[in-house]
Protein backbone atom coordinates (compact mmCIF):
# COMPACT_ATOMS: atom_id res chain seq x y z
CA UNK A 1 0.00 0.00 0.00
CA UNK A 2 1.34 3.42 -1.47
CA UNK A 3 -0.45 5.66 0.73
CA UNK A 4 0.33 7.96 2.72
CA UNK A 5 -1.93 7.29 5.81
CA UNK A 6 -4.30 4.63 5.55
CA UNK A 7 -7.75 6.13 7.26
CA UNK A 8 -9.60 3.23 9.29
CA UNK A 9 -12.88 5.59 9.36
CA UNK A 10 -15.23 6.78 6.38
CA UNK A 11 -14.32 10.27 5.65
CA UNK A 12 -17.08 12.80 5.10
CA UNK A 13 -16.75 15.13 1.18
CA UNK A 14 -18.00 18.56 2.19
CA UNK A 15 -18.77 19.84 -1.36
CA UNK A 16 -18.16 23.56 -1.53
CA UNK A 17 -20.38 25.42 -3.78
CA UNK A 18 -19.43 29.14 -5.18
CA UNK A 19 -21.29 31.72 -4.58
CA UNK A 20 -22.20 33.75 -7.87
CA UNK A 21 -20.76 37.24 -7.63
CA UNK A 22 -22.09 40.56 -9.84
CA UNK A 23 -20.36 41.62 -12.43
CA UNK A 24 -21.24 44.14 -15.20
CA UNK A 25 -22.90 42.41 -18.57
CA UNK A 26 -20.09 43.12 -21.34
CA UNK A 27 -22.59 45.29 -24.07
CA UNK A 28 -21.76 42.50 -27.14
CA UNK A 29 -23.26 39.80 -25.51
CA UNK A 30 -26.02 41.79 -24.25
CA UNK A 31 -26.74 42.38 -27.66
CA UNK A 32 -26.96 38.79 -28.80
CA UNK A 33 -30.60 37.35 -28.82
CA UNK A 34 -31.34 34.54 -27.10
CA UNK A 35 -33.46 31.40 -26.99
CA UNK A 36 -36.18 31.67 -24.99
CA UNK A 37 -37.08 28.51 -23.54
CA UNK A 38 -40.94 27.87 -22.48
CA UNK A 39 -41.25 27.27 -18.76
CA UNK A 40 -41.82 23.80 -17.56
CA UNK A 41 -43.64 22.56 -14.63
CA UNK A 42 -41.83 22.37 -11.29
CA UNK A 43 -40.60 19.01 -10.52
CA UNK A 44 -41.90 18.04 -7.06
CA UNK A 45 -39.59 16.51 -4.91
CA UNK A 46 -40.39 12.55 -3.64
CA UNK A 47 -41.36 12.64 -0.08
CA UNK A 48 -38.52 12.03 2.14
CA UNK A 49 -38.50 7.76 3.25
CA UNK A 50 -40.10 7.55 7.02
CA UNK A 51 -38.65 7.47 9.85
CA UNK A 52 -36.76 4.34 10.75
CA UNK A 53 -37.87 1.94 13.07
CA UNK A 54 -35.43 0.63 15.98
CA UNK A 55 -34.97 -2.92 14.18
CA UNK A 56 -33.69 -0.76 10.67
CA UNK A 57 -31.32 1.69 12.89
CA UNK A 58 -29.86 -1.85 14.23
CA UNK A 59 -29.56 -2.76 10.52
CA UNK A 60 -28.12 0.44 8.93
CA UNK A 61 -25.40 0.66 11.81
CA UNK A 62 -24.02 -2.70 10.97
CA UNK A 63 -24.27 -2.15 7.08
CA UNK A 64 -21.97 0.93 8.50
CA UNK A 65 -19.56 -0.91 10.21
CA UNK A 66 -19.21 -3.53 7.20
CA UNK A 67 -18.57 -0.72 5.17
CA UNK A 68 -15.58 0.69 6.89
CA UNK A 69 -14.33 -2.48 7.03
CA UNK A 70 -14.70 -2.97 3.23
CA UNK A 71 -14.15 0.77 2.30
CA UNK A 72 -10.87 0.74 3.67
CA UNK A 73 -7.88 -1.46 4.91
CA UNK A 74 -9.64 -3.12 7.64
CA UNK A 75 -10.51 -5.98 5.92
CA UNK A 76 -7.66 -6.49 3.45
CA UNK A 77 -5.31 -6.14 6.37
CA UNK A 78 -6.53 -9.76 7.93
CA UNK A 79 -7.26 -8.00 11.41
CA UNK A 80 -7.65 -11.58 14.19
CA UNK A 81 -10.41 -10.71 16.87
CA UNK A 82 -7.49 -9.39 19.12
CA UNK A 83 -6.71 -6.69 16.83
CA UNK A 84 -10.38 -5.69 15.31
CA UNK A 85 -10.93 -5.50 19.29
CA UNK A 86 -8.26 -2.65 19.59
CA UNK A 87 -9.13 -1.05 16.77
CA UNK A 88 -12.98 -1.09 17.81
CA UNK A 89 -11.56 0.54 21.47
CA UNK A 90 -10.07 3.39 19.26
CA UNK A 91 -13.38 3.73 17.21
CA UNK A 92 -15.34 3.83 20.53
CA UNK A 93 -13.04 6.27 22.58
CA UNK A 94 -12.96 8.54 19.63
CA UNK A 95 -16.13 8.63 18.57
CA UNK A 96 -17.37 9.12 22.09
CA UNK A 97 -14.65 12.28 22.90
CA UNK A 98 -13.20 10.93 25.13
CA UNK A 99 -9.67 11.09 25.93
CA UNK A 100 -7.80 8.64 23.61
CA UNK A 101 -5.19 6.30 25.43
CA UNK A 102 -2.67 6.85 22.91
CA UNK A 103 -1.10 10.29 20.95
CA UNK A 104 -2.42 9.97 17.28
CA UNK A 105 0.73 12.61 16.39
CA UNK A 106 2.93 9.69 17.68
CA UNK A 107 1.38 6.73 16.60
CA UNK A 108 -1.11 8.10 13.78
CA UNK A 109 2.26 7.36 11.66
CA UNK A 110 2.55 3.79 12.59
CA UNK A 111 -0.69 2.66 11.17
CA UNK A 112 0.96 2.74 7.95
CA UNK A 113 4.03 0.32 8.89
CA UNK A 114 1.12 -1.61 10.97
CA UNK A 115 -1.26 -2.55 7.74
CA UNK A 116 1.90 -3.37 5.72
CA UNK A 117 3.14 -5.81 8.44
CA UNK A 118 -0.16 -7.41 8.55
CA UNK A 119 -1.18 -7.51 4.68
CA UNK A 120 2.38 -9.05 4.13
CA UNK A 121 1.77 -11.99 6.80
CA UNK A 122 -1.82 -12.13 5.61
CA UNK A 123 -0.19 -12.72 1.92
CA UNK A 124 2.43 -15.25 2.25
CA UNK A 125 -0.39 -17.60 3.98
CA UNK A 126 -2.20 -16.99 1.28
CA UNK A 127 0.85 -18.21 -1.37
CA UNK A 128 1.21 -21.07 0.96
CA UNK A 129 -2.48 -22.97 0.09
CA UNK A 130 -2.43 -20.66 -3.40
CA UNK A 131 0.85 -23.30 -3.94
CA UNK A 132 -0.59 -26.33 -2.81
CA UNK A 133 -3.81 -25.91 -4.86
CA UNK A 134 -1.50 -25.14 -7.97
CA UNK A 135 0.32 -28.27 -7.27
CA UNK A 136 -3.20 -30.21 -7.01
CA UNK A 137 -4.52 -28.57 -10.23
CA UNK A 138 -1.54 -28.86 -12.28
CA UNK A 139 -2.36 -32.96 -11.98
CA UNK A 140 -5.64 -32.61 -13.25
CA UNK A 141 -5.91 -34.35 -16.96
CA UNK A 142 -4.74 -32.44 -19.71
CA UNK A 143 -2.80 -29.73 -17.53
CA UNK A 144 0.10 -28.35 -18.81
CA UNK A 145 2.60 -25.94 -16.59
CA UNK A 146 4.18 -23.06 -18.60
CA UNK A 147 7.35 -21.33 -17.77
CA UNK A 148 5.61 -18.40 -15.96
CA UNK A 149 3.73 -20.74 -13.60
CA UNK A 150 0.09 -20.57 -15.40
CA UNK A 151 -1.46 -24.15 -15.22
CA UNK A 152 -3.57 -24.02 -18.57
CA UNK A 153 -6.32 -26.74 -18.52
CA UNK A 154 -8.04 -27.01 -21.95
CA UNK A 155 -12.03 -28.32 -21.49
CA UNK A 156 -13.35 -27.54 -24.78
CA UNK A 157 -11.11 -27.51 -28.16
CA UNK A 158 -11.96 -24.33 -30.33
CA UNK A 159 -11.96 -24.55 -34.10
CA UNK A 160 -11.52 -21.09 -34.98
CA UNK A 161 -8.66 -18.75 -34.84
CA UNK A 162 -5.93 -18.15 -32.42
CA UNK A 163 -5.68 -14.08 -30.62
CA UNK A 164 -1.84 -12.64 -30.00
CA UNK A 165 -1.37 -10.47 -27.53
CA UNK A 166 -2.46 -7.23 -29.91
CA UNK A 167 -5.90 -8.46 -30.23
CA UNK A 168 -8.75 -7.54 -28.81
CA UNK A 169 -11.05 -10.25 -27.80
CA UNK A 170 -14.62 -11.11 -26.84
CA UNK A 171 -15.22 -13.35 -23.81
CA UNK A 172 -17.22 -15.27 -21.03
CA UNK A 173 -15.77 -15.82 -17.60
CA UNK A 174 -15.74 -16.50 -14.14
CA UNK A 175 -13.00 -16.18 -11.74
CA UNK A 176 -12.79 -17.71 -8.20
CA UNK A 177 -10.29 -18.03 -5.36
CA UNK A 178 -8.66 -21.32 -3.90
CA UNK A 179 -11.62 -22.15 -2.10
CA UNK A 180 -13.95 -21.59 -4.53
CA UNK A 181 -14.79 -18.28 -3.67
CA UNK A 182 -16.36 -16.20 -7.00
CA UNK A 183 -15.66 -12.72 -6.81
CA UNK A 184 -16.54 -12.08 -10.73
CA UNK A 185 -18.22 -13.35 -13.23
CA UNK A 186 -19.50 -12.16 -16.60
CA UNK A 187 -22.33 -14.80 -17.01
CA UNK A 188 -24.09 -13.34 -13.82
CA UNK A 189 -23.69 -9.97 -15.26
CA UNK A 190 -25.34 -10.84 -18.81
CA UNK A 191 -23.05 -10.19 -21.28
CA UNK A 192 -19.24 -10.98 -22.30
CA UNK A 193 -16.28 -8.78 -21.81
CA UNK A 194 -14.49 -7.51 -24.45
CA UNK A 195 -10.61 -6.36 -23.81
CA UNK A 196 -7.04 -5.92 -25.71
CA UNK A 197 -5.65 -9.32 -24.68
CA UNK A 198 -2.12 -7.21 -23.52
CA UNK A 199 -4.18 -4.75 -21.73
CA UNK A 200 -4.97 -7.47 -18.71
CA UNK A 201 -2.90 -9.33 -16.28
CA UNK A 202 -0.40 -11.36 -17.50
CA UNK A 203 -1.87 -14.23 -16.85
CA UNK A 204 -4.79 -13.76 -19.04
CA UNK A 205 -2.35 -12.45 -21.84
CA UNK A 206 -0.36 -15.38 -22.01
CA UNK A 207 -3.18 -18.39 -21.00
CA UNK A 208 -6.09 -16.68 -23.48
CA UNK A 209 -3.17 -16.46 -26.30
CA UNK A 210 -3.01 -20.34 -25.98
CA UNK A 211 -7.36 -20.77 -27.01
CA UNK A 212 -8.89 -20.91 -30.11
CA UNK A 213 -12.39 -19.33 -30.67
CA UNK A 214 -15.16 -21.92 -29.22
CA UNK A 215 -12.77 -22.93 -27.40
CA UNK A 216 -12.69 -23.34 -23.05
CA UNK A 217 -10.18 -23.29 -20.51
CA UNK A 218 -9.15 -23.40 -16.96
CA UNK A 219 -6.31 -20.71 -16.06
CA UNK A 220 -4.72 -21.70 -13.03
CA UNK A 221 -2.89 -18.13 -12.17
CA UNK A 222 -0.13 -18.24 -9.27
CA UNK A 223 -0.07 -14.62 -7.50
CA UNK A 224 3.31 -13.63 -9.85
CA UNK A 225 1.28 -13.17 -12.77
CA UNK A 226 -2.05 -11.93 -11.05
CA UNK A 227 -2.34 -9.71 -8.68
CA UNK A 228 0.76 -10.02 -6.70
CA UNK A 229 0.73 -9.21 -3.04
CA UNK A 230 -1.60 -6.21 -3.35
CA UNK A 231 -4.41 -8.34 -4.55
CA UNK A 232 -7.36 -6.35 -5.92
CA UNK A 233 -10.66 -4.67 -4.22
CA UNK A 234 -11.50 -5.81 -1.44
CA UNK A 235 -12.68 -9.57 -2.77
CA UNK A 236 -9.00 -10.58 -3.89
CA UNK A 237 -5.95 -10.93 -0.57
CA UNK A 238 -3.03 -9.96 -1.59
CA UNK A 239 -0.88 -13.25 -2.62
CA UNK A 240 -3.61 -14.88 -3.88
CA UNK A 241 -4.05 -17.85 -6.57
CA UNK A 242 -6.59 -17.59 -8.80
CA UNK A 243 -8.65 -19.54 -11.19
CA UNK A 244 -10.80 -18.36 -14.38
CA UNK A 245 -12.78 -20.33 -16.28
CA UNK A 246 -12.88 -18.82 -20.10
CA UNK A 247 -14.63 -19.22 -23.11
CA UNK A 248 -13.13 -17.18 -26.23
CA UNK A 249 -16.18 -15.95 -28.20
CA UNK A 250 -14.99 -14.10 -30.46
CA UNK A 251 -11.44 -11.84 -31.70
CA UNK A 252 -12.56 -8.46 -32.43
CA UNK A 253 -11.82 -6.92 -36.03
CA UNK A 254 -10.12 -3.66 -36.11
CA UNK A 255 -12.40 -0.93 -36.65
CA UNK A 256 -12.50 0.34 -39.76
CA UNK A 257 -11.63 4.19 -40.46
CA UNK A 258 -14.24 6.88 -41.10
CA UNK A 259 -15.01 6.91 -44.79
CA UNK A 260 -12.52 9.84 -46.59
CA UNK A 261 -9.87 9.39 -43.96
CA UNK A 262 -6.39 8.21 -45.17
CA UNK A 263 -5.18 4.79 -44.16
CA UNK A 264 -1.83 5.29 -42.95
CA UNK A 265 1.01 3.71 -44.99
CA UNK A 266 2.54 0.51 -43.64
CA UNK A 267 6.37 0.54 -42.56
CA UNK A 268 8.35 -2.32 -45.16
CA UNK A 269 9.13 -5.26 -43.14
CA UNK A 270 12.71 -5.18 -45.15
CA UNK A 271 14.81 -2.09 -45.22
CA UNK A 272 15.05 -0.70 -49.03
CA UNK A 273 18.07 -0.77 -50.94
CA UNK A 274 21.04 1.89 -50.64
CA UNK A 275 20.67 4.36 -53.39
CA UNK A 276 22.78 3.50 -56.67
CA UNK A 277 22.25 -0.20 -56.10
Amino acid sequence: MKTTFRMLLLGAALVMTACPSESKVDAAVAAVPTTVVPPTAAVTPPPPPPPLSAEDQKKALYAFGALIAERTPVKAAGFNAEDLGEVVKGLKDAAGGKELAVKLEEFGPKVEQLLNEKQAAKAEGEKKKGAEFAAKMAKEKGAKKEKSGLIYIETLAGKGKQPVATDTVSVHYKGTLTDGTEFDSSYKRGQPTEFPLNGVIKCWTEGVALMKVGGKAKLVCPPDIAYGDRGAGANIPGGSTLMFEVELLAIKEPAAPPPGMPTMPTMPTTPPPAPGK
